[in-house]
């Protein structure tokens, strides 16, 4: 059997993940990073992205954003600001709020928050890309 480690998924609402995983990738503020049993001790900020990990050999998917990672030992936690589900994401709101941020982008005008914009379209492109595995 493979090795394991504890992975915890957790927002200020509520706990989402906490089983034994084989391995997990996890978006980090500056790129993923992938975690198997017996990685280096590491705190990070956690990214805008999906967070996918294997537990009792089925692959599964969420989207998290913001917050911090932490490694330590056999326990990875994930402390996001916000966390769903793969099969939680409402899809007809995340394309909606795509096409949104994607025309604040497109017809920019003087006083529009850019960064902003550009932030919300990575999260609804994430929430769609975690959708997809439902």
């Amino acid at each position: 059997m493979a090795e394991t480690f504890e992975l915890e998924v957790a927002t200020p609402e509520r706990l989402l993940v906490r089983e034994r995983v084989t391995e997990a990738q996890i978006p980090l503020a500056n790129g993923y990073i992938g975690v198997l049993a017996g990685h280096a001790p590491l705190l990070g900020a956690l990214g805008t992205g999906e967070l996918a990990y294997v537990a009792e050999g089925r692959r599964r998917y969420m989207f998290v954003t913001g917050g911090w990672v932490e490694v330590l030992g056999d326990h990875v936690r994930v402390l996001a600001d916000t966390a769903e589900h793969a099969d939680e994401i409402d899809v007809r709101r995340a394309e909606e709020a795509l096409r949104r941020a994607s025309e604040r982008l497109l017809r920019a005008a003087p006083g529009v928050d850019v960064a902003r914009a550009l932030n919300a379209l990575r999260r609804a492109q994430a929430r769609l890309e975690a959708a997809r595995h439902r």
